[in-house]
């Protein structure tokens, strides 16, 4: 499994499509259903998909726990959200938590992180 992290509109996707030659195969965690993730190459904006499971009150833990057993080749590309100011919302301080959680759980188990900033990634893991 590998994982890109970043800012938004930072190139993460156009990166991971280049240093992991994934041209098809990929699934926008925006709109997709989330067994998708389990059978695609790659998945982008998994910080919305996140956040719509939050939203629809089903289990994130279990899809999580599944990632690395049924789809270990999986690229991750997801927005890091830890950076910013703190949402007054309580639900979008819900998802801030949870997002950052479960990519540093994600983080552990991947092959391979990298950070994408301005359009340059940085191999975080190795």
């Amino acid at each position: 499994m590998k994982l890109v992290i970043g800012g938004a509109y930072q190139g993460k996707l156009k990166y991971a499509k280049e240093t992991f030659r994934i041209a098809d195969g990929w699934t926008d965690g925006a709109i997709c259903v989330p067994e998708e993730v389990l059978e695609c190459r790659g998945v982008w904006n998994f910080h919305l998909l996140i956040r719509r499971m939050l939203e629809e009150q089903k289990d994130v833990e279990e899809l999580v726990r599944k990632l690395p057993k049924e789809n270990p080749e999986l690229c991750i590309v997801t927005n890091e959200l830890g950076c910013g100011v703190v949402p007054v919302d309580a639900f979008d301080r819900l998802w801030r938590e949870k997002t950052g959680r479960i990519c540093t759980e994600l983080a552990e188990k991947a092959e391979e992180v990298h950070r994408v900033f301005c359009g340059i990634g940085m191999v975080i893991k190795k």
